[in-house]
């Protein structure tokens, strides 16, 4: 019976240690693409700045300025485009996402279009209407976020769609990700305290934009909305990474305790069986005599 137990107990110490050696191997790979990720997500935050502050100047402080994307309208059929992740084993990242934007929903099957394995999957099991969809979120570019942007602008304009909403996970530490749902169509700014000196207001007064603000807002338009898109692909990236890190960090740190307390049980039932072999012998000795 005792060999029997010390056989299981080495079974399960081969078992934890076979499992810790991948959640080990993954968390270094997490940590490898997160680094690559953060440094690609912080580098393009001054870009997409820029460009929501040209737009955001464009459309609130120009008179007269007119574009279909500034219209407020009734609200009738929504679209979500949702940044999930490519795979599992990230902790809450992909439930936050999807939870975050069902609750925003209600109750009615808006339109979707998932940017990731994870978000594309669980949408399409459940009957939604998928306009657009992207497998992989490590490998969509500029270029693709482009194409969403472009069906999304086109679906609006043609009065299929008066809302689009984009969920994704922005990054602010290696520790701590938040799951956001920002407002893409129509163009919507939040209202900020007016902390504009007269030097800055001046200087803002002297931007002329050629041949109009309103031609100027046209062309930045397309490229404000698909630097969203990007800029929400980019930062999701990077979270998941995270995510996915500090998961399998806290995974291999449980197979170390596993692993402890397994090892307290094998010293243990050597022991006992060492004990009960040493009985035997010497019950055996006395018999003999």
């Amino acid at each position: 019976m005792a060999g029997a137990g010390i056989k299981e107990i080495k079974t399960r110490i081969n078992s934890v240690n076979s499992t810790k050696q991948v959640t080990k191997a993954m968390e270094l790979v997490a940590s490898s693409k997160m680094r690559k990720a953060k440094d690609r997500a912080l580098n393009a935050r001054p870009y997409f700045g820029t460009m929501y502050d040209t737009v955001k100047d464009i459309a609130t402080n120009t008179r007269g300025v007119r574009n279909v994307f500034l219209k407020q309208r009734e609200v009738k059929n929504r679209c979500y485009i949702v940044v999930a992740g490519d795979r599992g084993l990230a902790g809450g990242y992909n439930s936050n996402i999807i939870k975050l934007t069902l609750n925003h929903m209600g109750n009615k099957h808006e339109k979707i279009m998932p940017i990731g394995k994870k978000a594309t999957e669980y949408f399409a099991k459940r009957g939604y209407d998928i306009l657009k969809s992207a497998e992989s979120v490590e490998k969509c570019d500029y270029e693709e976020t482009l194409e969403f942007a472009n069906e999304a602008m086109n679906l609006y304009k043609k009065g299929e769609i008066d809302e689009v909403y984009i969920a994704y996970t922005e990054f602010v530490s290696p520790l701590t990700q938040n799951a956001k749902l920002l407002k893409v169509l129509p163009l919507a700014f939040e209202k900020e305290e007016n902390k504009e000196t007269k030097e800055q207001a001046a200087k803002r007064a002297r931007v002329q934009y050629v041949p109009s603000a309103e031609v100027v807002l046209g062309h930045i338009i397309p490229k404000y909305v698909s630097g969203i898109i990007y800029d929400g692909v980019i930062e999701s990236f990077a979270s998941e990474q995270a995510a996915r890190r500090t998961a399998m960090s806290s995974a291999t740190d449980n197979a170390d305790a596993m692993l402890s307390n397994l090892e307290l049980s094998y010293n243990r039932a050597r022991q006992s069986a060492v004990t009960q072999e040493i009985t035997e012998i010497v019950g055996g000795v006395e018999a003999l005599k």
